[in-house]
């Protein structure tokens, strides 16, 4: 039996205490925690020692690379074309991975887009994307390279198991130990992935705000910076927006409703803010990928995009001109008196669109793919009593109680005699840019 190099607590001790782990040391306890040797407990201790104590960068450049060593790495040099991937860090109604890949794909770039599903009030692409009939998910690595060698371009799978599996192990724990939150952990866990993936560049949508992961915008743009950081010192083009998550983005929570907004996107209409955001996207992704006058307006307004996303439906066996699902059972929110929106709160729409089924409390459970909310009028809009501000929807009557308490305060009406229109407008919704 070999002799271990080091050991667990005097790791755990150095970080508790304040000090920075040396190198030898931060990539023996993840290698050992991969392999066993080091056990849940002990890194637990180390994962709240970060997060009471954070990390200097070379710790969290240390930390990511170690956890790419502990999987596979992919490389897409061989595809000849250039390779540019978008992640964001989730909100409510944030359904622009769906438009934004196939939108980038138009102009001969390839886009790996390894996706997750949802957990909690944030909605999952894959999730979404699966209430397209007979759309599949789970591509081999040759399908997804021939895929993209191909004129579709674009492609939206679920990452394999074999990239940075220490992530997948920590993240697991992390879940169910408070520690999700810490920077240096949320960091590494999302850039290790992305560099393992193999992307020549990647654009991060970090979002800040009632929805998002990070409320404070502080912290949202510390996050950014560590990431694009750690991307840069890995060969890998990094830039990120920090965006506004404090109203839900568009005006569809959800999955298939989600998927009908996006495709409206595609069609030159949908929401202001969803075509914005997408069109933000999609130049940061052209210019990291050599073409920065690229004009991607007019590729959505002219149908280009359009035919992209219907190519990268059908090449991963779905139909997109077939109906998507609708739900049995609605039930319709009315203004309760005329005025001015004055607020719509992200979070507890997240979470009523998850009780009524549009997500899942454990990795396990499955999504009703027709729930959601519908809304009918965002922060600014002037209504009148009686008209319709948000519709939800289910498969069941019985998960709308649920759903209304979560929303009990969450939105407001203000008096039309005393507010204007033009006193509710939100800012951008792009509000910083964050570059190396």
């Amino acid at each position: 039996m070999s002799v271990e190099p080091f050991d667990a607590v005097d790791v755990i001790r150095a970080k508790r205490d304040g000090g920075v782990v040396p190198e030898p040391a931060l990539r023996w306890m993840v290698d050992a925690y991969t392999r066993g040797y080091v056990s849940d407990a002990q890194m637990a201790s180390f994962a709240m020692a970060v997060f009471q104590r954070g990390m200097q960068r070379d710790e969290i450049r240390v930390l990511t690379d170690a956890m790419i060593a502990s999987g596979e790495r992919m490389s897409f040099a061989s595809l000849g074309k250039k390779t540019v991937d978008k992640h964001s860090t989730g909100g409510v109604g944030d359904k622009i991975t769906l438009p934004l890949a196939p939108l980038v794909a138009v102009f001969g770039v390839a886009v790996p887009q390894l996706s997750g599903r949802g957990l909690g009030h944030t909605g999952g692409t894959l999730d979404k994307l699966e209430s397209i009939p007979g759309w599949r998910a789970a591509l081999s690595n040759e399908e997804m390279f021939a895929q993209m060698q191909s004129d579709v371009g674009a492609v939206i799978c679920a990452a394999g198991s074999g990239l940075a599996p220490a992530d997948k192990k920590l993240y697991a724990l992390r879940d169910v130990t408070g520690t999700v939150e810490a920077i240096p952990l949320i960091a590494s866990s999302i850039m290790s992935k992305k560099i393992a993936e193999g992307t020549d560049a990647l654009v991060l949508d970090v979002k800040f705000g009632s929805g998002a992961f990070m409320q404070d915008i502080d912290r949202a743009r510390e996050l950014a910076r560590t990431m694009v950081a750690l991307g840069t010192d890995s060969g890998v083009a990094t830039t990120a927006l920090l965006t506004d998550m404090n109203v839900p983005l568009g005006l569809a929570i959800g999955n298939a409703n989600e998927v009908r907004e996006s495709v409206e996107v595609l069609a030159g209409g949908g929401p202001a803010d969803v075509r914005e955001l997408t069109i933000a996207l999609a130049r940061e992704m052209l210019a990291l990928a050599g073409q920065p006058d690229a004009d991607v307006e007019k590729a959505l307004d002219d149908g280009r995009a359009m035919d992209s996303w219907k190519a990268m439906i059908r090449a991963q066996d779905g139909d997109p001109d077939a109906p998507l699902p609708t739900a049995r059972e609605t039930h319709i929110v009315t203004a309760p008196n005329d005025g001015v929106v004055t607020r719509m709160e992200a979070l507890p729409f997240g979470i009523a669109a998850w009780r009524l089924g549009a997500g899942r409390a454990r990795a396990e459970d499955p999504v009703i793919f027709e729930a959601g909310i519908d809304l009918h009028a965002k922060p600014g809009d002037r209504v009148v009593a009686g008209q319709p501000l948000f519709t939800l929807s289910a498969a069941d009557e019985a998960r709308f109680p649920r759903a209304l308490e979560a929303l009990e305060g969450s939105w407001a009406i203000g008096d039309a005699a005393t507010g204007s229109a033009t006193g509710f407008e939100r800012g951008p919704i792009v509000r910083e840019r964050i570059t190396a």
